[in-house]
């Protein structure tokens, strides 16, 4: 029986608290996406049983629900048709999800959008820094180091590493105008010669601030002749006088490209912005800001200061509630001011210990619960958190589960508890989990033990107090879950039935699907996407791509083409159903990349050249080009294996399916 629609949009709608508690609907390739005005009129246990859905979770202020392909877009328009609620592209989805929250929401989100395309540029100087540490370490004679060999710190290849490992920090604030620019509407450029501008070397470098203090030799300017006067120091190693900055030369250029003609707009109105900015900045609100970032930092390092450790627990029992409420996002500006004013960080070590914490109290719910739907989706969501990433763990088991969550915030505290013992600090930002001992590489003994404690509490704990549902609940989840898939399952025949000019179904049969482009193969389990890495959609495997060319990955046809071009679906002639999704929200870029050469219905061969994809375009959205290819209908498989780990070309075995 094919999935009734309009069934599962009075399901959700009822579930959600009705059409009034709905602020905006949308949907993309796999999900259906609700703004909702008040989270506590919705029924977390209806919302669980609605029919054909696989799965919800929050984000970014989205209640999202998991239909998938050729699912989604039939539940969508039947949730608008009975709610009444307007029709809202993703992108308008998402402003409204963001102003929807409150002022401390909004500013957190800034700061995520900021710092979310240069996090890259932070995690490679910040490990090199480690690396290079860790050898000076070793190759200093004793006693003021292990002095296992001789190190030349004056070869070339030495000087040019040092220069790579300091290049992100160093211009950091020249990056952080770039990046700000761009989240505030304003030319990226003038906002990289603000940052440039508030790091000159005609500063007293702010790294030298004290000790120009000390000896007398900082400069002092009066602004208002015996009222006010400021110290003549750069903005080296601060964030928020950056973003408050560049938000103020947006601020005019946006206005000034509308009041200055445009025969002088070219040059007159870069040059009022930026000058403007610069007067702004400086003498007033780079002050304040200083002082409101340096409080900030003290109160951090008083709390780091608690005797027994007390202030690192506490650090390390919120962390998780606050990954929940998005605070989290503000965390990479802390250990950059960390990193800037200490050459260290503190904080992450103990993020570190919070993320290990809940990943071992998820495997635990792996190993104790009897529900395979649980079993399947803990497993992968546990192992990410190992590998940094939280939020399929958090929000697609442990949360839902409680106890779990509880038990990962204990582990969490544990683990903080070692970062107080053994002062862990980490060299650099961006990378937790197993590889955040890369950071911490003078210290890898003592993070190996501080992830033993905080995944061995976790893990522990969940496992005594864990136990599923009653048993009559959890046979009804199943049933409701058994039922919905069939539902989705022959809804998604029917779909596929129709694409293809009604052709006969296939059998099912074993067969490699092979990689649809060139580049690296990761598993699933391991994409920020936290749908995607859960597997709720399927299996399969991921690749980050080294070019743009999609190919088709088998013989058959095609059932889904993406009116944005992001997303394209494949029935193979031995009955595999394939959904290539490539890039991770790339739906917002409204089909700008992506040059289709096929439409649904159309016959295709292994290696035809589907899509032209330009990837430049993806990356300056500051969007990740990870291409997804999932088997949708995994359940139709002993054993779906992808062959990852590895670069591979187009048309190299990427799936195995048997």
């Amino acid at each position: 029986m094919a999935l009734d629609h309009a069934q599962a949009a009075r399901e959700i709608l009822d579930a959600v608290g009705g059409a009034g508690n709905v602020v905006s609907a949308a949907h993309c390739a796999t999900r259906l996406r609700l703004v909702i005005a008040d989270d506590s009129k919705v029924d977390k246990a209806k919302l669980d049983d609605c029919v054909g859905a696989k799965g919800n979770f929050q984000a970014a202020g989205q209640l999202q629900v998991i239909y998938g392909t050729g699912t989604v877009n039939k539940v969508f328009d039947a949730f608008i048709a009975q709610s009444g609620v307007s029709a809202a592209s993703k992108d308008e989805a998402k402003e409204a999800a963001a102003n929807k929250g409150n002022a401390l929401q909004r500013a957190i989100k800034v700061l995520s959008d900021v710092f979310v395309p240069i996090i890259p540029a932070i995690v490679a100087s910040g490990m090199l820094m480690g690396i290079m540490g860790a050898i000076s370490y070793m190759g200093t004679p004793a006693p003021d180091g292990a002095g296992f060999f001789t190190l030349d710190t004056t070869t070339v290849w030495w000087r040019i590493a040092a220069l790579v490992n300091a290049c992100a920090l160093a211009n950091l604030q020249i990056l952080l105008g770039f990046s700000a620019a761009t989240v505030f509407g304003g030319n990226p450029y003038l906002g990289a010669s603000l940052g440039a501008l508030l790091i000159s070397s005609d500063f007293v470098n702010a790294y030298n601030a004290s000790s120009a203090i000390a000896d007398g030799s900082m400069v002092t300017l009066s602004v208002i002749p015996g009222l006010y006067s400021i110290d003549w120091v750069g903005y080296q190693g601060h964030v928020i006088p950056i973003l408050v900055g560049v938000w103020i030369l947006c601020f005019f250029e946006k206005r000034l490209h509308k009041l200055v003609p445009d025969m002088f707009d070219l040059f007159l109105t870069p040059l009022l912005s930026v000058s403007l900015a610069a007067y702004i900045t400086i003498l007033f609100i780079g002050p304040v800001f200083v002082w409101l970032e340096n409080s900030i930092l003290g109160v951090l390092q008083f709390l780091l200061s608690v005797p027994l450790g007390l202030g690192y627990m506490a650090i390390g029992l919120i962390y998780s509630p606050s990954v929940v409420t998005g605070l989290h996002q503000m965390y990479t500006a802390i250990d950059v001011s960390m990193l800037a004013n200490y050459g260290v960080t503190y904080w992450l070590p103990i993020a570190s210990a919070a993320n290990i914490a809940q990943g071992g109290a998820c495997l635990a719910v792996s190993l104790r619960t009897k529900s395979d739907k649980t079993k399947a989706l803990a497993v992968p969501s546990g192992i990410s958190c190992l590998l940094g990433i939280t939020e399929p763990a958090i929000f697609g088991v442990n949360l839902p589960k409680i106890k779990p969550f509880v038990a990962g915030m204990i582990g969490s505290a544990c683990g903080a508890f070692c970062c107080f013992l053994f002062n862990l600090a980490a060299s650099g930002t961006g990378v937790t989990g197993i590889f955040g001992i890369l950071l911490c590489i003078q210290q890898p003994i003592q993070y190996a033990i501080m992830f033993a404690v905080a995944f061995g509490v976790a893990f522990g704990i969940t496992s005594v107090i864990y136990r599923d549902d009653a048993v009559a609940a959890a046979t009804k989840a199943e049933t409701t879950e058994a039922v919905a898939e069939v539902s989705a399952t022959a809804n998604q025949a029917a779909a596929v039935a129709t694409a293809v000019d009604n052709a006969a179904p296939v059998s099912i049969a074993s067969e490699t699907i092979v990689a649809p482009m060139s580049g690296r193969a990761i598993a699933m389990t391991e994409v920020s996407d936290p749908v995607f890495a859960s597997e709720a959609m399927g299996k399969g495997a991921a690749i980050e791509p080294s070019d743009g060319k999609v190919y088709s990955p088998v013989d058959g046809s095609v059932t889904l083409l993406a009116e944005t071009g992001h997303a394209l679906g494949l029935l193979s002639d031995a009955g595999a159903e394939v959904l290539l999704h490539i890039g991770i929200d790339t739906v917002e870029l409204k089909g700008e990349p992506f040059t289709a050469h096929v439409a649904a219905g159309d016959k295709v061969s292994k290696g035809q050249l589907l899509m032209d994809v330009d990837l430049s375009v993806i990356k300056a959205a500051g969007k990740p080009a990870t291409t997804m290819v999932i088997v949708t209908n995994t359940d139709s498989y002993g054993a779906v294996e992808g062959h990852t780990g590895s670069d591979v070309a187009a048309g190299d075995d990427l799936i195995d399916l048997t």
